[in-house]
């Protein structure tokens, strides 16, 4: 190492040599010794020659360096056996711990076992005595009760003969909460014992209460049978009317205190399980109190052989039913109402009273129905009543639909079966009324314009009301089940009458423009755009939302399919829209095509014309319509304008657009392709087109050339002066050319067109049209 140092030295003193740094590279990936001892030698000599003096202490320095790094050395490689030595000796000394505690285990758990032996008779002894004392407990637990109650029994006693009603009436409700509590306990007699004096106590005072409170109800001349206008105790109240309210309010409270043990007690009466009603809370006690006279009434005349008591009127009890619901909602509103308000009761005053009231009609209805099904007259008369009852049920009375209502009823299997076929049966006698009759193809409003803008004829707004209808009598069914097979019905009665229209269109197909195919074809229009309407209804989305369900769980349906109902893509009346529009689309084109055939029948002589040697337009004074044109143009105008007259807007739309394009067509390839052109030719053609053509539709939009873009660009070709016409040659030729060569950068054709406003020909149709210019100059090509 001196030596290289020394040599170092020797030619840093050289004048002679130029020193310059070399550059080292360092390899990242290994310990790259000659990298750092270049870079070391850099730092601490670089180009100054006068800190290689500084060489002697630096070689001190490396080497105890190297010596305290051979230290390290030495001292790790001796370490690290003494700490494996220690690990060793700590896994020795865990394995002698463990036997230890090892023996310590089995010698306690030898003297356990001799413990437990020794004391087993101790715990045999102890064993019984708990039992004893369990048993005891017991026994002392029963008495407590059974003194609780007692105890309680005393109280109301007490109350009873101090005349604290109140009291008495919380003391039994306690009571009732008590026999709840024990319900799941197994001492029957127990049991037996609380639900006996539950019972005396409740008799009693009910018995009480009830007697009183009945007494302050006919003080209020209670029921009220009248109208409130003509109610006896009304405004002209008598001078104790205070004193009545109150004791109408006290004993009205006192009765809501027994409603827990009147349940406990009292089995409401329910209607079978077929009926499917929903669970609803029995009626309070005091509204039952207050209604025991009216339900008295209506089993008297309502039931049995009372004359009141006929199959055939419904209407009777109905309407009896909603009159008092009516006369007594302001006096339940007005005094009951508060009374609830004030105890904390949740109840509706209004709403219970109509709740028990709907019961009785639907028992009666239960017990009716059966004797109305196989008679169809009295069930659809049914029917219609108790829609009628359920409406003003709803609307006026405001009763909930969660509650039971009649539709319950009506939801029954065979009851609603027989509704359904009934409903069936009648829509369909409706449908042949309509259809024979003699203004069924008339519009009911064909005289205001502003209404009759669809041209509805009688028949098609009659069956959508008819539809509309159903849908009111069905809507308020409890289950999307039940609607949905009201909806399959309706589905059945449009297809049946778009069959029905397909018959009669078909026999009026040879007068396709006839008044009765018009209508037949505005019918299915209209049918079409109410059902596409009601789709969106909420109802309907409800209904579709129900049917993907049942669609999901029966997998009747593809997996497409159910990805549109569920993305609302489409709708339950789809199938029947689609149907609708298919026939709607053939009627118009079995119109459009007869038009066009008159159209082309009037054209043969036009199509004769000589356009070959017609005067050029300098040459005519003024222009004129070509004879030949005139039975086509007059054939149109007179087409247009009566089924104009005949169909709805929407339609005429259509159907002129759809005749317009057939003409374009026909002009076109029958008539400009197929003829030569000079100069005045060209000019009459788009005469007769721009100023007859185009105007006869201009009633009908603003832009009529627009449909008409194949006449139209080819007049524009055609009527070109021979120097533009020549130059558009040119430029087609070259763009055939340059395509063929593939030069991509030379003038399009296409941008050339559009200069002209050609837009819809191409460029070969352009070309022909250019070689139909009868006279070209001669450019000595």
């Amino acid at each position: 190492m001196l030596l290289c140092v020394n040599s170092i030295v020797d030619k840093e003193n050289m004048a002679t040599v130029n020193v310059t740094k070399k550059e080292v590279t360092r390899d990242l990936d290994h310990c790259d010794i000659p990298y750092y001892v270049s870079e070391f030698v850099e730092r601490e000599v670089g180009n100054d020659y006068d800190s290689l003096r500084k060489l002697g202490s630096l070689i001190d320095k490396l080497s105890e360096n190297k010596k305290q790094l051979e230290e390290q050395v030495l001292t790790v490689s001796s370490e690290v056996p003494k700490r494996i030595q220690k690990a060793l000796k700590n896994a020795e000394d865990s394995k002698k711990s463990l036997n230890r505690l090892l023996e310590e285990e089995a010698l306690l758990s030898d003297s356990i076992d001799s413990h437990l032996l020794k004391a087993e008779p101790w715990m045999e002894e102890l064993g019984v005595l708990i039992s004893q004392v369990e048993e005891i407990e017991r026994h002392l637990s029963y008495l407590k009760w059974i003194s609780r109650i007692e105890e309680l029994s005393d109280n109301i006693q007490q109350y009873l003969m101090t005349n604290n009603v109140p009291e008495a009436a919380s003391t039994l409700a306690f009571m009732a909460e008590l026999d709840i509590k024990l319900q799941e306990s197994s001492c029957s007699h127990l049991l037996a014992f609380v639900r006996s004096t539950v019972k005396f106590w409740h008799k009693i005072l009910k018995d009480k209460l009830s007697s009183d409170f009945e007494e302050v109800l006919t003080q209020l001349r209670w029921p009220f049978v009248g109208p409130p206008q003509s109610q006896a105790f009304g405004l002209a109240a008598p001078a104790n009317a205070p004193d009545i309210y109150n004791n109408l309010e006290t004993l009205f409270c006192q009765l809501l205190k027994l409603q827990t043990s009147d349940e406990l007690l009292t089995k409401p009466k329910q209607l079978p399980e077929k009926y499917s009603l929903p669970p609803s809370p029995p009626i309070i006690l005091p509204i039952q109190i207050m209604l025991n006279p009216l339900q008295k009434r209506f089993k008297y005349h309502f039931t049995g052989n009372k004359p009141t008591n006929v199959l055939n009127k419904p209407e009777w009890y109905l309407t009896q039913v909603l009159m008092w619901i009516g006369n007594h909602s302001k006096f339940l509103d007005d005094k009951i109402q508060p009374i609830l308000d004030k105890a904390g009761s949740s109840v509706n005053a209004g709403l219970e009273f109509s709740r028990a009231l709907v019961m009785l009609i639907l028992e009666k209805l239960a017990a009716d129905i059966p004797f109305l099904l196989y008679d169809d007259a009295l069930f659809c008369h049914l029917v219609d009543e108790v829609l009628q009852f359920e409406r003003e049920l709803y609307s006026v009375h405001g009763y909930l639909s969660t509650l039971p209502s009649c539709m319950h009823i009506l939801s029954e299997e065979s009851c609603f079966q027989r509704w359904l076929t009934v409903e069936k049966k009648f829509a369909l006698q409706k449908m042949d009324s309509m259809l024979s009759s003699e203004a069924a193809w008339i519009s009911q409003y064909k005289d205001i314009t502003d209404i009759d803008e669809m041209k509805v004829p009688d028949c098609a707004e009659t069956f959508m009301t008819l539809l509309l209808v159903i849908t009111d009598r069905y809507k308020n069914l409890p289950t999307a089940s039940r609607k949905l097979q009201f909806l399959g019905l309706q589905k059945e009665l449009v297809d049946d009458f778009r069959i029905r229209l397909t018959q009669v269109m078909k026999e009026e197909s040879r007068a396709s423009l006839g008044f009765r195919y018009c209508a037949i074809l505005n019918a299915v229009n209209y049918i079409a755009t109410v059902l596409a309407d009601w789709a969106d209804n909420v109802f309907f989305l409800q209904l579709q939302q129900a049917e993907l369900e049942v669609c999901a769980e029966s997998s009747t349906v593809s997996q497409l399919q159910l990805g549109q109902l569920a993305s609302m893509e489409s709708s339950v009346f789809d199938e029947m829209i689609n149907l609708l529009e298919r026939l709607k689309q053939d009627m118009l084109s079995r119109q459009v095509h007869h038009v066009f055939k008159e159209v082309t029948d009037a054209a043969k002589l036009y199509k004769k014309e000589r356009w070959l040697s017609l005067p050029s337009q300098a040459e005519q004074a003024v222009m004129s319509l070509s004879s030949t044109a005139c039975p086509m143009l007059l054939t149109l105008r007179d087409r247009l304008l009566q089924l104009e007259q005949q169909l709805c807007h929407s339609l005429f739309k259509i159907f002129w657009q759809m005749l317009a394009e057939k003409v374009d067509t026909f002009i076109y390839q029958e008539i400009i392709m197929a003829n030569h052109f000079n100069e005045g030719g060209a000019a009459q053609l788009q005469f007769d087109m721009s100023r007859n053509l185009f105007p006869l539709f201009s009633h009908y939009c603003k832009r009529p050339e627009n449909y008409f873009k194949h006449i139209k660009e080819a007049c524009i070709i055609l009527n070109l002066n021979v120097g533009s016409a020549l130059l558009l040659k040119d430029v087609l030729q070259s763009a055939s050319e340059n395509e063929a060569s593939l030069k991509p950068n030379q003038p399009s054709a296409t941008a050339a067109l559009n200069e002209l406003g050609v837009y819809k020909l191409a460029q070969r149709d352009v070309e022909i049209l250019l070689n139909l210019r009868a006279i070209w100059p001669n450019t000595g090509k």
